[in-house]
């Protein structure tokens, strides 16, 4: 047997070995840690196995937590937090945005109000520009390391949200009737843009903030139509925070019941959104077989409408609904039947730049999981390719692309530090 010296390198643990090491000195079962992290117990197999990397650092804070750790090291080893890294990035213009929320312009009450067909105008056509692909001067060469200009959504938006809510809200409070309550859907719509703009910046209270005021207008608007929206992004916003799924199921199904029964496409599309909100609430907590009922729910919709159909704003159709349960599998930690899925999805029956690019970086995410390095990162590329200011502020990318850029074939490394460089990610 050979001996051992002090200077033999001592193996190190992975961060899903340490993880493990810590819940069994703390005497938990996964059981346990995956309900309090509401998540399934094949979510935290996942990570002691190292099949999912390092969780974000807001939920390895949790995590910490539930495991009894005080000191993150212990969990983490030598390996280096970037604040950056697992924190999210700030887009130029979040100040104005910021400023606009927190400044109350009280307009004159003898002040025309806009038109609530004009409002209703400008909508479409800010719509129209966060859902367009980002223009660009010059194609990104990764190879030859140019650097691509781009005008993304966000920033083709930004400086049309201030006039926007402004607007949105002077008509509100001025207008009477029917028109008022135009005014207040307009309104609603208004904070959606916001909340998207939002999604993905440093400003978590802004988020809960546009949210909580887009449904307050739908309710006093009276719209069924506007509160079904309004009932979708607050699920996402409640889901990314970690809020329990029965209050996010619940309030997308007294949304879909205010519904009315009939043949609308309108309707149909908002009804079938919401159930696919409620899909994935059951998935992000584990429940698969609830996940999957709801997730049918909403094909079910989709085919009503047909294979061409996607609502002109809130984008549902067959190609979102195939899209999201790559998300579904992934949050499942099905990575092998996310692939399955992605491979069969038709990217051209989603007319949104922004949610094509979203479902590559879940297809990306799916490679990752798998160890598949080299995948991963042609999926971020074309997820790149089509909104660069998605996958720029894209949680997992900005998690994942350091780990990419230290691992794999120096192909995989070279492309992703390429790629960290152009999204401004630390490695």
């Amino acid at each position: 047997m050979p001996e051992t010296t002090d200077t033999d390198p001592v193996p190190q643990l992975t961060f899903g070995q340490r993880v493990q090491r810590a819940r069994t000195r703390a005497g938990k079962t996964r059981t346990y840690v995956a309900d309090v992290m509401g998540h399934s117990v094949e979510w935290v197999k996942a990570v002691e196995r190292g099949t999912i990397g390092m969780p974000r650092f807001p939920k390895l804070v949790r995590l910490a937590r539930v495991l009894g750790v005080e000191d993150l090291t212990e969990l983490t080893g030598d390996d280096r937090i970037a604040a950056a890294t697992y924190t999210k990035a700030e887009h130029a213009q979040l100040p104005l945005i910021k400023q606009t929320l927190n400044t109350y312009r009280l307009a004159p009450p003898d002040r025309q109000p806009e038109p609530t067909a004009v409002l209703d105008a400008r909508l479409r056509q800010a719509w129209k520009l966060w859902h367009a692909r980002d223009k660009r001067a010059g194609q990104r060469d990764f190879a030859a390391g140019h650097r691509t200009r781009v005008e993304g959504h966000r920033t083709r938006i930004v400086h049309l949200l201030p006039a926007l809510l402004e607007d949105t809200r002077h008509a509100a409070q001025v207008l009477e009737g029917a028109e008022r309550r135009r005014a207040l859907v307009a309104q609603a719509e208004a904070y959606h843009l916001a909340q998207l703009y939002l999604s993905f910046q440093p400003a978590p209270d802004l988020v809960m903030l546009t949210g909580d005021r887009a449904m307050a207008a739908a309710q006093d608007a009276d719209s069924p139509r506007a509160i079904a929206a309004a009932a979708w992004y607050v699920n996402h916003v409640h889901r990314d925070a970690g809020e329990a799924a029965e209050a996010r199921v619940d309030l997308a199904e007294q949304a879909a019941a205010l519904l009315p029964s009939r043949d609308d496409p309108d309707h149909i599309a908002r009804r079938g959104l919401l159930y696919l909100a409620v899909a994935l609430s059951y998935a992000k907590t584990g429940q698969e077989g609830d996940a999957w009922r709801y997730w049918d729910k909403a094909e079910e919709a989709a085919k009503r409408l047909g294979d061409d159909y996607a609502h002109p704003w809130l984008i549902f159709g067959r190609g979102v609904v195939d899209g999201y349960a790559i998300t579904m599998h992934n949050d499942l930690v099905q990575p092998g039947k996310a692939l399955e899925v992605a491979d069969s999805l038709d990217l051209s029956k989603i007319p949104s730049a922004t949610r094509r690019s979203y479902h590559l970086i879940e297809t990306a995410r799916a490679h990752y999981m798998l160890d598949e390095n080299a995948a991963a990162v042609s999926y971020l590329q074309r997820a790149f390719k089509e909104s660069p200011e998605t996958i720029q502020y894209n949680l997992h990318t900005r998690s994942a692309l350091p780990e990419l850029a230290k691992c794999g074939p120096r192909m995989v490394r070279e492309d992703a530090a390429d790629l960290a460089e152009e999204l401004c990610v630390p490695l």
